[in-house]
């Protein structure tokens, strides 16, 4: 069996709309996921004798990972017979950051399991394996700006967007993402499926052309409980802001906040700011949006 490499990116929500909780607690979303380049590591390899199951190896990661989830159930779904496996993974991506870290890594997984089994053309398997392992999984299967809709089932791909850099700063603090959408139900906070569906329509037009980053839709639903539970947030977001971003936001579930920088030299300006800021937040770097061919599996 060849080694092979994968990147697994981060991943920022340029907007990230929450409708009230359902009957089951799963809360419907509309959010535009953009993969980063700020990204894991992950490779595959044989596992080593006289090993007899497969094993996920990540440094600094206690307990289960969501990757060892995905490849026990991509060998189920798959009927994959093939030797075990070992998938080590260097992380870069902030951990319960929201950025989608670990589920990023589910999807890396899923990538370098199918091209190690040969299944990689069942594209529909993969997705059905990425919706039972979490709602960020099939939007980072194939990474690639999209369209998010639902309990993260839903995914349209929206095209390469316009040049722009961001500034991302991790925080010292940790936030389960359960946490934060029980504060969200807690607040009273939830929108009707009504303006959902007509969110919905409105994001893919104002990605396309370029208006999305010059309006409001640029807006995070989870940043208000984010906040609550985690004041230094907003220390974080005023930081960004006058580094001179045109937008400073919450990823996700936070407490990861990022800035916007569009334009050709958006990422100097993102490199610059980050370079600035890490006095204070020594984890600020820059990054870039990318594409599928970025998170490919490749020979290690």
């Amino acid at each position: 069996m060849t080694r092979l490499r994968c990147l697994a990116p981060g991943k920022v929500n340029l907007c990230l709309f929450v409708g009230r909780a359902r009957p089951d607690g799963y809360h419907p979303l509309v959010s535009l996921v953009q993969p980063v380049s700020l990204a894991d590591e992950l490779e595959l390899e044989l596992a080593p004798a006289p090993a007899d199951r497969d094993e996920v190896v990540c440094p600094g990661i206690e307990g289960e990972n969501l990757a060892a989830q995905a490849l026990a159930r991509f060998r189920a779904a798959a009927a994959w017979a093939g030797p075990p496996v070992r998938i080590t993974i260097v992380k870069r991506v902030p951990v319960a950051g929201g950025m989608g870290g670990g589920s990023g890594d589910a999807a890396a997984t899923l990538r370098l399991a199918a091209v190690a089994a040969g299944h990689q053309r069942r594209t529909d398997e993969l997705h059905r394996i990425a919706v039972g392992l979490g709602a960020d999984v099939p939007s980072q299967l194939a990474p690639e700006r999209c369209l998010m809709t639902g309990m993260g089932e839903g995914v349209r791909p929206l095209g390469d967007p316009r040049p722009f850099g961001l500034l991302i700063v991790p925080s010292a603090h940790a936030l389960s993402t359960a946490a934060v959408y029980a504060e969200y139900d807690r607040l009273g906070l939830g929108r009707d499926p009504d303006e959902l569906d007509r969110l919905s329509g409105q994001v893919p037009g104002a990605a396309r052309d370029g208006s999305l980053l010059a309006e409001r839709l640029l807006h995070n639903d989870l940043e208000a409980p984010a906040r609550s539970l985690c004041p230094p947030i907003g220390d974080a977001l005023d930081d960004v802001r006058a580094s001179g971003a045109v937008r400073a936001m919450v990823s996700g579930s936070g407490p990861t906040v990022f800035g916007l920088f569009p334009g050709p030299d958006g990422a100097g300006h993102a490199q610059a700011a980050a370079a600035a800021l890490r006095g204070r937040h020594p984890g600020a770097t820059a990054s870039i949006p990318v594409g599928p061919t970025f998170a490919a599996p490749v020979p290690a």
